[in-house]
């Protein structure tokens, strides 16, 4: 019996269900770069270039192995585009008595693969993903008759199942979250050693052409492109981590500084939700380095957490809630996204220094994503789609199945608080707390009000007045509507004139002015 085996471009995994009974004499792997799936959003060019090249080692070490792969390339001229039509054409090749797959990790993928039987007139098993330590039908039995889905509850089941961080049946350290001991702000003196660079090899320079040459107008640029696109790489980059920035990360996990793009974070997201690492090695190296004295319980805690806790939790949310999930708007947030998203050309400093950092790296770290890329958007009242659609087009590690859950639920609460149990939402005085941005910016974020105040500041305020009515039930949101309570209608008054001011002004166009449109030439960041 011949199988062919169609392994995706997330799914890098020589362990992975697909291809665990693989008989290297009578089976066949499928690897493709379809345009289809580059394109479906108009991913960054880093992003592409990285799978792709990812695919290409990946499928050059299943070879050394003895196993037979039909490797699709982009410029193929048979290329029909997509999965359904590479997977027909590969049938009529090999004509195969089965296939067998494992899950993806986005819905629409699914659905695609769910009629492969019927279109291919063959028997397709499509198996659990896993890579993951929760499998779906595991979330789906937690979270059932659930109102509200606590990540902290989840965490806590599954620090007991993996036994990580455990002893004696008990967290160790004598705590299950040491959290508040990660935000502090970063000393000026520190000076974070930065992650390992990958020269690109020949394969991953064949790649980058391609990239330029089809996707050059896509976000971004590949300009010092540093990824690991190797399993042997990935693991360097990991040992790298545990090494030299794991025993601070803890302390300034919450951090951030002007031209700082790394600091202390591990960046190891691409590498795991593309499937050259998995989060068990990557979770068990952290724990090793704890019970050897190399990092503190605060930083490997944090680290195992955001792994087995918070990445596994989203992954559950969306698939047991999609798809009316990505439907729901319980903010009601119109606003179009501003065009300064995409072109990074803003006064205020924060956000164009996030805007820079993602488009050099395919990459920020999770508070610049929520605290000020998506805390901006909250406030302004950004419409979820459209943040949504941009936040999956611009990270490297970003699929549908994590990215969703993190915008729509974490940073936007357009679910209504089923995900968070609060909007994330922060005036200027965060952002100057945990980073030296506002020190740069022409805006004054000691101002609330005027031409020269941080546009966080009255747009925070104008965010909660208009929402009191909603999260006046919210504990979590006590301390600034009683605050707000106090305040004179005077007061208001100017904080909703500055809001509107700043919300119908050039600087939230969804629009790129005209010497940016086609034909005007390209953008510095698009």
């Amino acid at each position: 019996m011949t199988t062919l085996r169609p392994l995706l471009g997330d799914q890098l995994t020589r362990r992975i269900s697909s291809l665990v009974d693989i008989d290297p004499d009578r089976d066949v792997v499928l690897m493709m770069e379809v345009m289809e799936e580059a394109t479906y959003v108009r991913h960054h060019k880093q992003k592409i270039a990285f799978l792709f090249s990812a695919m290409r080692h990946f499928a050059a070490d299943l070879r050394r192995e003895g196993i037979r792969v039909v490797y699709v390339a982009l410029d193929d001229p048979d290329n029909t585009g997509s999965f359904t039509g590479e997977l027909a054409r590969a049938c009529a090749a090999v004509r195969p008595d089965r296939v067998v797959a494992a899950e993806p990790g986005e819905w629409r993928v699914e659905e695609a693969m769910r009629r492969w039987s019927a279109e291919l007139g063959l028997p397709v098993e499509i198996r659990p993903d896993n890579r993951f330590l929760c499998s779906r039908a595991e979330f789906a039995g937690w979270q059932d008759g659930k109102a509200s889905l606590v990540m902290e509850a989840f965490y806590r089941e599954m620090r007991k199942r993996t036994g990580l961080l455990m002893e004696d049946g008990a967290p160790e350290g004598g705590r299950w979250n040491f959290d508040r001991e990660n935000r502090k702000r970063l000393p000026s003196a520190a000076t974070p050693p930065p992650p390992p660079d990958f020269p690109p090899d020949d394969t991953t320079r064949e790649v980058l052409a391609l990239v330029e040459r089809r996707f050059g107008g896509h976000f971004g640029t590949l300009d010092g492109f540093r990824w690991a696109v190797t399993r042997t790489d990935a693991l360097r980059a990991l040992a790298d981590f545990v090494e030299n920035r794991l025993s601070a990360y803890g302390d300034y996990q919450d951090a951030m500084r002007q031209g700082g793009d790394f600091l202390y974070h591990s960046v190891l997201s691409p590498y795991l939700n593309s499937g050259l690492l998995t989060p068990e090695e990557v979770t068990r190296a952290a724990e090793r380095a704890y019970r050897e004295g190399w990092a503190p319980i605060n930083a490997v805690e944090g680290f195992i957490r955001q792994i087995i806790g918070w990445r596994e939790y989203v992954r559950g949310v969306y698939w047991a809630r999609m798809p009316g999930y990505a439907e729901t708007n319980a903010l009601g947030a119109t606003r179009p996204l501003p065009w300064f998203y995409w072109s990074g050309e803003t006064a205020m400093n924060c956000l164009a220094q996030c805007v820079r950092g993602t488009a050099a790296h395919a990459w920020a770290h999770h508070i610049q994503r929520l605290m000020v890329l998506g805390n901006f958007a909250l406030i302004a009242g950004i419409r979820p789609a459209e943040l949504e659609e941009w936040f999956l087009v611009v990270y490297a590690d970003a699929y549908e199945w994590v990215e969703l859950p993190n915008v729509h639920g974490m940073i936007l609460y357009a679910d209504g608080g089923l995900l968070g149990s609060k909007p994330y939402a922060a005036s200027g005085a965060y952002i100057d707390r945990m980073s030296d941005y506002c020190r740069h910016c022409r805006y004054d974020v000691r101002q609330r009000t005027g031409p020269d105040a941080c546009p966080f500041n009255f747009l925070y305020w104008d965010f909660v007045m208009r929402h009191a009515d909603r999260l006046a039930g919210n504990p979590r949101m006590k301390m600034p509507l009683d605050t707000l309570a106090k305040m004179s209608d005077a007061r208001r008054a100017e904080l909703r004139a500055s809001a509107e001011r700043f919300l119908l002004s050039d600087a939230m166009s969804p629009d790129p002015p005209a010497e940016a449109r086609p034909g005007a030439g390209q953008l510095r960041l698009l």
